[in-house]
């Protein structure tokens, strides 16, 4: 049950120190961008995707980007296309894309 507390904290909170003393960074788990689940770390079917911003006029990346984490549940019911669609069209990332 202390996992399980631990998990809704904010991961900036934690402070953990190896046998030396040294700060260490603690595991932190994602959540999915479209069901918001955690991904735990054994889904291995789970992907994080970087969406390129691009500039409308050039049409060249612009250096930045929107990163998109999908569990492996929506990957396995084939709804991955479709959840990284309405996500980048609700970032209006893709303006061609129609409903």
């Amino acid at each position: 049950s202390k996992f399980v507390v631990s998990l809704l904290r904010p991961c900036f909170t934690f402070k953990m120190q190896n046998e030396t003393g040294d700060l260490v960074d603690s595991y932190c788990p994602r959540k999915c961008s479209y069901t918001n689940r955690i991904i735990s770390a054994k889904d291995h079917a789970s992907v994080q995707i970087n969406v390129a911003e691009v500039d409308e006029t050039t049409g060249r990346a612009t250096g930045a980007f929107k990163t998109y984490a999908l569990c492996g549940a929506l990957r396995g019911m084939g709804e991955g296309d479709d959840a990284i669609n309405k996500l980048s069209m609700n970032d209006k990332m893709s303006a061609g894309l129609k409903q």
